[in-house]
């Protein structure tokens, strides 16, 4: 019994503990701490396949870091027909 009150009150005291609570899960990818690295092999993948299917080649650059290549991502699944 003492560990469910104890689970209870940390439930209370960690505000990331909340479902309800999304502040900490869309962040604007200019504010990403590794926001300047480069882009993951997912994202290359996505990036490239979003670009041929939106018509917009350009859109790939290989050199692009996560910040840039989650925005262009974004913008290509509306243009693509998938968001």
């Amino acid at each position: 019994m003492a560990k469910a009150a104890a689970k209870s009150d940390a439930t209370q005291e960690n505000p990331k503990s909340d479902p309800k609570d999304v502040s900490n899960q869309i962040k604007d990818p200019d504010q990403w701490t590794t926001g300047g690295e480069p882009m993951t092999g997912a994202q290359a993948s996505y990036l490239k396949t979003l670009s041929e299917e939106a018509k917009a080649p350009e859109a790939f650059d290989a050199d692009l870091d996560k910040a840039e290549a989650s925005k262009r991502i974004d913008s290509l699944r509306h243009k693509a027909g998938h968001a």
